[in-house]
């Protein structure tokens, strides 16, 4: 990463921009400090308490020494939405996990992003998504190319600046036609997968939940979903909690004969590019599964009416 020489830099020490302007964490900033190259002020190494002088372009270098261990590197096809030196976004499929676990080595996302950025860099890989989905739930993974995007992506997310919004498919119409769903939620005892609505306690999270009806036909509802929150399982709980579970979800309402899996996609992210700064806004289309799904009750989907 380069940051070329401006007047903002000049009379800073390379700590307070890696700090200030680069809000990298103190472990990140240790890992540069060790490495030779890690950072270079007008191509020369410097240490953090330099002062960045007239003329100066400071660069950081943020590959990877080692990669991920047991990542597999496996040939898939990708759905590609976006991608440059810092950042790939992809349109996961249903079905397909993000990380490996038992039973899944070889066969996930993270296996074949691995693949596909070491077809084009020397240098190792280590798999770092900026948001996670469940294996059944489709739409736009993001992941960070290097230390340094993953850390400033992470920052962005926790201060609010992703905007994300997903497509569902419910069993049953919600009483309001848009509303705000607010709980707490806590993993159920002797579970690592499931969660549950609680009250305030101390081993729960505060969520929230926006959504929006599109259409309906007295059966199935299609509404579009903001997560205000990020708690594992949220939408799919909070939907279930207002009687209305995600179509086909056999873990917090039952399966369906209309679709293999919870109709949920991520159709839409944005947030601000780790180097540049500026808006990325990302979009997915609601993939096949889905889209029969609702046309078996003719409810229909227009993104561009909606983002």
């Amino acid at each position: 990463m380069k940051i070329e020489a401006n007047d903002a830099l000049c009379g800073k020490t390379v700590l307070s921009v890696l700090r200030g302007e680069l809000n990298l964490s103190s472990k990140t900033i240790t890992v540069l400090k060790k490495r030779d190259d890690g950072i270079l002020a007008g191509g020369v190494r410097v240490t953090v308490r330099h002062v960045m002088q007239p003329g100066e372009s400071l660069e950081i270098n943020c590959d990877d020494l080692e990669p991920n261990e047991n990542l597999v590197p496996t040939e898939m096809p990708l759905d590609i939405i976006y991608e440059d030196d810092d950042i790939i976004a992809v349109n996961k499929p249903p079905m397909l996990p993000t990380h490996p676990s038992h039973g899944h080595f070889e066969d996930t996302l993270a296996n074949g992003i691995c693949f596909h950025v070491l077809s084009s860099q020397s240098t190792p890989f280590v798999f770092r998504a900026a948001n996670r989905l469940d294996r059944n739930t489709s739409g736009i993974v993001l992941v960070a190319k290097n230390r340094i995007s993953s850390a400033k992506l992470y920052f962005s997310m926790k201060n609010g600046k992703f905007k994300k919004k997903y497509v569902a498919l419910l069993r049953g119409v919600p009483e309001k036609p848009e509303g705000t769903i607010e709980t707490y939620i806590r993993r159920q005892k002797e579970s690592i997968i499931l969660r549950e609505v609680c009250g305030n306690l101390p081993d729960s999270s505060f969520a929230c939940s926006e959504y929006r009806l599109i259409s309906t036909d007295g059966k199935v509802s299609l509404v579009e979903a903001v997560p205000r929150t990020g708690r594992t399982h949220q939408l799919r709980l909070h939907f279930a909690h207002i009687g209305c579970p995600i179509l086909g979800d056999d873990l917090y309402g039952e399966a369906s004969e209309e679709i293999s899996r919870q109709a949920l996609h991520a159709s839409f992210l944005s947030f601000p590019h780790p180097s540049s700064g500026k808006t990325i806004a990302l979009s997915a289309p609601v993939p096949k599964d889905m889209s029969l799904a609702a046309k078996l009750h003719n409810l229909s989907y227009n993104p561009e009416e909606r983002l």
